[in-house]
């Protein structure tokens, strides 16, 4: 192996890639990089055995080869290179590079050691706008599971069905569902459930793409394409809850309200609620005919003291009172997306719904707690 390429392009393409080296593994070889050095370009590989992350970046290559090289090591020692041109070359397991007056030799690993990076055949092929990915990530993945108990609940359901596509999260306490467009329907329709650990760091890669992402859902792996990256998953198994059963079909109260106020007067009496289990109570009260109704946002601690708010709403129906975890309530409202929000209501003990006014594509369910009042 013997290229070139500049110092900024190798430490970018080392960053990405990097974002899927094992930290903890019973496997050596999963905390190297594969490099590999074909025709004009330079290949990054890395994989935990979960998600595999490959980087393309330009080069010169004048012999073509492969290895593999301790991740930290290697992203270290070329991060603290100045920005200039970094010459690379391999002799038996060994890499030498080259950068102005700076040098190093770093012993490596065969490349054939490498864990094969699986390849999607038969199965579910499309593309879709990487803004309305990320958008669709982000108001879902944050309501997997933490915990591994139910494995099935840290991945996110995906659904392939016409020209839509459907991600749903839940972890017991809480339900997000996106239905995001596809530009052109899918051949068949399918499903499957893809850990949200590998969709949150597709949303870091997603984050100045501007080319469509190709997507192949296989019926073991899932691979994301983007410009210069590919980013192949393994898929969780197991039946995933029939979470559409779990949305309120109707609500004796609907509250309209900007999402920032509501936002801001949770995080308020989320700092009262830390001494009693994050409970925020909400209490609406309609109001009359061109008289805005209202909603008062509180918490209380027998230690610490207690907090209220009071927020003007466009509320109908029974004037009503319900509490929820704050964090559950703080989390959905930054990544709502719009202005004005809407929360719907049947009783203290039935679940709340959450959805922004303006859009139909985005529903978030969350349990209540139960109080004195």
């Amino acid at each position: 192996m013997r290229l070139s390429c500049l110092q900024e392009n190798l430490s970018k393409g080392l960053a990405i890639a990097g974002r899927a080296v094992a930290t903890r593994t019973t496997l050596p070889i999963t905390t190297n990089i594969l490099i590999t050095a074909e025709e004009s370009r330079l290949r990054l590989t890395a994989t935990n055995l979960e998600i595999a992350i490959s980087c393309w970046i330009g080069a010169k290559v004048e012999e073509e080869g492969s290895i593999t090289i301790p991740a930290r090591l290697l992203t270290d020692f070329v991060n603290s290179l100045p920005n200039d041109k970094i010459e690379i070359s391999l002799s038996k397991q060994t890499l030498s590079l080259k950068c102005a007056r700076m040098e190093a030799n770093i012993s490596g690993m065969d490349a054939d050691d490498f864990p094969p990076i699986p390849k999607i055949g038969d199965g579910v092929h499309t593309e879709i706008d990487p803004a309305i990915l990320r958008s669709a990530i982000t108001q879902v993945v944050f309501a997997a599971a933490s915990d591994e108990t139910r494995p099935v609940l840290t991945g996110v359901k995906v659904e392939f069905k016409g020209d839509k596509m459907t991600l749903a999260s839940a972890d017991g306490f809480r339900l997000a569902v996106h239905e995001a467009a596809l530009p052109k329907a899918v051949e068949k329709d399918l499903e499957a459930i893809i850990p949200g650990r590998s969709l949150a760091e597709l949303s870091r890669l997603l984050a100045d793409q501007e080319d469509p992402v190709k997507l192949s859902l296989g019926k073991n792996q899932v691979l994301f394409s983007l410009k210069n990256v590919e980013m192949v998953s393994q898929l969780l198994q197991g039946e995933f809850p029939h979470y559409r059963q779990l949305i309120p079909a109707t609500s004796t109260t609907r509250v309209e309200c900007n999402t920032q106020e509501l936002l801001r007067a949770v995080k308020v009496a989320s700092i009262f609620a830390r001494d009693s289990s994050g409970i925020v109570r909400l209490q609406i009260a309609p109001g009359e005919e061109l008289v805005p109704g209202k909603m008062i946002v509180s918490a209380r601690s027998e230690q610490i003291g207690d907090d209220m708010a009071e927020i003007d709403v466009a509320a109908t129906g029974e004037p009503s009172k319900i509490a929820f975890n704050g964090k559950y309530l703080v989390d959905v409202l930054n990544v709502i997306g719009e202005e004005q929000s809407v929360l719907e209501i049947t009783s203290p003990s039935s679940p709340g719904v959450l959805r922004p006014v303006g859009r139909d594509n985005y529903i978030h369910v969350v349990m209540p707690m139960f109080v004195q009042w």
